[in-house]
């Protein structure tokens, strides 16, 4: 039950993406009467769905599989399900194709998955099954704050060994065959980092332990009900949210205790750049952007004709071929350069879930990592990549939509120059991100505070980022009133 006096107390926030309506559940449940202020006419963020090719296609705008999502420490006790939640879980979370027209699947089971990689079988369930086993300990330390005791050090230490490597380096020591190293090439390429550079094989570590525990569900009827479902949780506990709202200066909003931006530095460098101190304006001027996403959504008259079969049991599909390949795609990237056959992420959803597409009919995502900024057109390549794994896939679009990253940007403010993660997760930017400050969420104006993927842990949706940094500024309002009424 909320104390009265506690309703009287105001919050808002500014930015109603995952990270944002977090920190806004957060915020309403301590008792704070919440506002959130949402620049595009329906809340999301990255999280949204649309009708971007014909009349009766749902394609999920930015992200459309959720892995953090579902295992997420902070959405998982919402009702989520209450307010019209449903994850999708396809019979395999992944497939990896091949040239030769066979496919590695990552089954639920690492049993499963481990019979499918033959002689490195025994090494695949060595390096996951620690982390499958003990998720919940594991992300209770790797979602928070780096400067934070562990509660299982011995279990970080097991992780952080493997996962501060670059993920080629770790491939070559654990596996022997080519397609064990190009599976796990393709789970550590959503680091959107060279896989020669350090801390990209945790990216791998975490989604392949993920593909296990938890799976790689999408959301029945689009990424969009993940949003309803969280602003209802939100309206629930007695917040609001006013969509068309784009805040530009502090001096537009109202009287409030606390003030959480899900907004990125240079955002909030716009906005509230003229009342920081010189120094941390700089800090937030140094930060930096990584690569950026060329993405295509299609409408399709039939499946796609994958070569390998397997590829149907699966929502999410790794088109990139062999290690080397991956490798020297995203090599390419992080050199500024636009690879001639890029690493295509492809998910595939109304496979599992029919409300996506008129009956007969397809809905597929598709994207590929380029230069922040890049304004190449990739169609071709990413179409060259698929119709290398499913010949006649050309046959089949009946349309398709083009984002280059600066249309991403359109959609979402957040993703400066197409970078989704907000921010590049390199080793240095991980360990300073956004700035250099004891607490990452917070800024040198009383009661302000950053809630993006641009604070800690980073990208993905998982809303930890807002969770982290509502919490953090209610426990600092606590200590304030504590000495306030000594």
């Amino acid at each position: 039950m909320r104390r009265q006096r506690d309703r009287q107390q105001r919050a808002v926030v500014i930015g109603g993406g995952p990270n944002g309506l977090a920190a806004a559940i957060t915020v309403a449940n301590a008792g704070y009467s919440v506002t959130v202020y949402e620049a595009n006419e329906t809340p999301g963020g990255g999280v949204r769905s649309a009708e971007l090719t014909l009349p009766g296609f749902v394609h999920d705008l930015c992200s459309a599989v959720y892995p953090l999502g579902i295992a997420s420490p902070v959405f998982r006790p919402l009702p989520l399900g209450r307010h019209g939640l449903e994850w999708i879980h396809p019979p395999a979370p992944l497939a990896h194709p091949f040239d030769d027209g066979t496919a590695v699947l990552v089954e639920r089971s690492t049993d499963a998955t481990a019979r499918r990689l033959g002689a490195d079988g025994a090494a695949y369930r060595r390096l996951m099954e620690p982390f499958v086993r003990h998720w919940d300990a594991l992300a209770s330390m790797i979602l928070q704050p780096l400067l934070r005791f562990p509660r299982h050090p011995l279990l970080l230490a097991r992780f952080g060994l493997r996962a501060l490597l670059p993920a080629c380096w770790l491939s070559a020591l654990v596996f022997r065959e080519q397609r064990s190293r190009a599976l796990f090439a393709g789970m550590a390429a959503h680091s959107m980092l060279s896989l020669d550079q350090p801390i990209s094989a945790s990216f791998g570590l975490i989604l392949g332990a993920l593909a296990h525990c938890a799976g790689w569900p999408v959301v029945r009827g689009g990424a969009q009900n993940l949003t309803n479902a969280l602003a209802g949780c939100l309206r629930e506990s007695g917040g609001k949210i006013l969509t068309g709202m784009r805040v530009e200066s502090l001096d537009a909003l109202p009287d409030c205790e606390l003030a959480l931006f899900d907004v990125t530095p240079r955002q909030f460098l716009r906005i509230a750049g003229d009342r920081l101190p010189k120094r941390f304006c700089a800090q937030l001027r140094r930060y930096r952007y990584g690569q950026g996403a060329f993405k295509l959504d299609y409408a399709l008259d039939a499946p796609v004709p994958w070569k390998a079969r397997e590829c149907l049991q699966a929502a999410t599909v790794h088109c990139g071929g062999t290690a080397d390949d991956i490798a020297a795609a995203e090599r390419a990237v992080t050199r500024g350069k636009v690879p001639e056959r890029p690493f295509v992420l492809v998910v595939q959803p109304s496979l599992f879930d029919s409300s996506r597409a008129p009956e007969g009919k397809h809905t597929l995502w598709a994207y590929c990592h380029v230069p922040n900024g890049s304004t190449a057109d990739m169609t071709a390549r990413v179409e060259a990549q698929i119709e290398r794994f499913a010949p006649g896939f050309r046959d089949r679009i009946l349309a398709r939509s083009v984002m280059r990253p600066a249309a991403l940007e359109r959609h979402n403010a957040n993703y400066v120059g197409g970078d989704i993660n907000g921010g590049i997760q390199d080793i240095r930017q991980f360990i300073t991100r956004p700035t250099r400050r004891l607490d990452p969420y917070s800024t040198p104006l009383r009661g302000v505070y950053l809630c993006s993927s641009s604070t800690p842990p980073g990208g993905g949706v998982h809303g930890m980022c807002g969770y982290n940094a509502a919490s953090s500024a209610l426990k600092k309002k606590r200590t304030d009133n504590r000495i306030n009424r000594t």
